[in-house]
């Protein structure tokens, strides 16, 4: 994340600078004229590009600015900042909290990955000075927001490495790191698998020379609580299996984890602001790859919860880690209630397109708590069915369900969602389908193009709404 720090004195005349300024005020007097000519209207994230010495970016904030308004705003600045290396923040007239969401856009809309490239590396931004009357008000502000930002940030980081670096493997060494945030992480490997029976992890990375791993994050925050659990899929890489998927496009299925990456992210906020909540995440890693050991359509597995699937389609390779994730997580800790984030089907980008995820689920006021939770973070969802045909059309003639339905037009999502539900018991329970917004192809209302980490904030969110106090 970019360096930010808080002054009262203005900046000096060079520095380039960014401008807030809301629909119906007027703009500082030496601008008044460009935002006429341009016809600004400051409305939420729109952006005018003042050259000169310093240059001025103005962003507008709407007519009734809210936090999410005040991160687009700065997303919007840090965007069109372009190969600035450092920005000052002129918000000596808003309020604390508003001041420290477009510090906090920025940082998010700063965000680039060029670990991996060895020249031409483009300039970016990596500094940020707010100015404010009260800008200790503001550091406070900024202190309650960073580790949410930082885990979306830790999603976006993990979501865009390439699966010939992000194996499985290096996967597990990168989650242990969170061991310096004082998050306990264990990692079970093959072995240990095969012998306490995670038939459906198995059976999904068998075809892999990176075998799978199951990692758990533990938090174990202050609460004389059950924790909440989240559960991750974490594809590093998706071939489709014996069920290939078309060559064109398969790049991007090195993002098929980014539901555990979310997971990992939202963890991480969870430390880094030392939420009295305990939490876990239970993260399901593989590759679902081809070779000599792949599973095949007609298979039958025998999950971690001993009830056995018929495969119909090895592309639908996430609900069968899922399935044993989930169970995992319920047995072995008892969760308070449970959210699993995926990106699972295609049928949810059929569904919503690239705006919202779906939301499914089992408890109403869990799903409802999501739901406000991602409206507030933007990262918005959308409730969606799972119907009692929904169920039937995963029963099997061989085992105890299919892992999906065969033939075209099916309603894929929902029918994935009836069969999770079947390995979460009693216990309150919700799924996120994020696929279709896990990553942007275009530069979005929160940063550039590429992953999103969408999840991430959203479960840190949902934790400080609805697990922060005794049940």
């Amino acid at each position: 994340m970019i360096a930010v720090e808080f002054r009262r004195a203005a900046p000096g005349a060079e520095r380039p600078c960014v401008v807030p300024l809301v629909a119906g005020m007027a703009p500082p007097r030496a601008a008044g004229a460009a935002v006429a000519a341009a016809g600004f209207s400051a409305k939420p994230g729109a952006v005018l590009d003042l050259p000169g010495a310093p240059r001025r970016l103005l962003v507008g904030l709407g007519n009734a600015p809210d936090p999410l308004m005040g991160e687009t705003a700065g997303a919007s600045a840090s965007l069109a900042a372009g190969d600035l290396p450092e920005l000052a923040l002129l918000a000596d007239t808003l309020d604390p909290g508003l001041a420290a969401s477009i510090a906090g856009g920025i940082a998010l809309g700063a965000w680039r990955f060029d670990a991996l490239r060895t020249g031409d590396v483009p300039p970016r931004l990596k500094r940020l000075v707010v100015h404010a009357d009260y800008p200790s008000a503001v550091e406070k502000s900024f202190a309650a927001l960073a580790p949410g930002i930082a885990g979306c940030l830790l999603a976006r980081d993990l979501t865009i490495e390439p699966a010939n670096l992000l194996t499985t493997r290096h996967f597990a060494r990168r989650l242990e790191r969170l061991e310096a945030e004082g998050i306990e992480v264990t990692v079970h490997g093959r072995k240990w698998l095969t012998r306490h029976g995670f038939g459906g992890l198995l059976a999904v990375g068998g075809g892999s020379a990176s075998p799978p791993r199951l990692v758990v994050l533990r938090w174990p925050g202050v609460l004389p609580a059950a924790p909440v659990a989240f559960v991750g899929k974490g594809i590093v890489f998706d071939t489709g299996g014996i069920s290939i998927k078309p060559a064109q496009g398969m790049e991007a299925m090195r993002a098929d984890m980014a539901g555990a990456a979310a997971c990992a992210g939202a963890m991480l906020a969870l430390a880094r602001r030392r939420s009295p909540a305990p939490a876990i995440a239970v993260l399901a890693i593989a590759e679902n790859a081809t070779g000599a050991a792949s599973y095949r359509p007609g298979d039958v597995l025998r999950t971690a919860s001993r009830r056995t699937v018929e495969v119909i389609d090895t592309d639908a390779e996430g609900r069968l880690v899922l399935a044993d994730a989930i169970h995992h997580a319920i047995t072995t800790f008892r969760p308070r209630a449970v959210i699993d984030l995926a990106t699972l089907t295609g049928s949810i980008i059929t569904a919503l397109g690239h705006h919202r995820a779906g939301l499914f689920g089992t408890d109403a006021a869990l799903m409802a708590s999501a739901a406000a939770a991602g409206e507030a973070v933007g990262e918005p969802l959308w409730p969606m069915p799972i119907g009692a045909r929904h169920r039937e059309d995963l029963a099997s003639d061989i085992a105890d369900l299919k892992q999906c339905a065969s033939g075209r037009m099916q309603p894929d999502a929902c029918h994935a969602a009836a069969f999770l539900r079947e390995f979460a018991g009693d216990r309150p329970w919700a799924h996120l389908d994020i696929a279709g917004v896990e990553t942007a192809d275009e530069a979005h209302p929160l940063g550039p193009a590429g992953p999103t980490g969408f999840g991430a904030r959203l479960l840190d969110r949902l934790v400080a709404m609805r697990f922060e106090a005794e049940p």
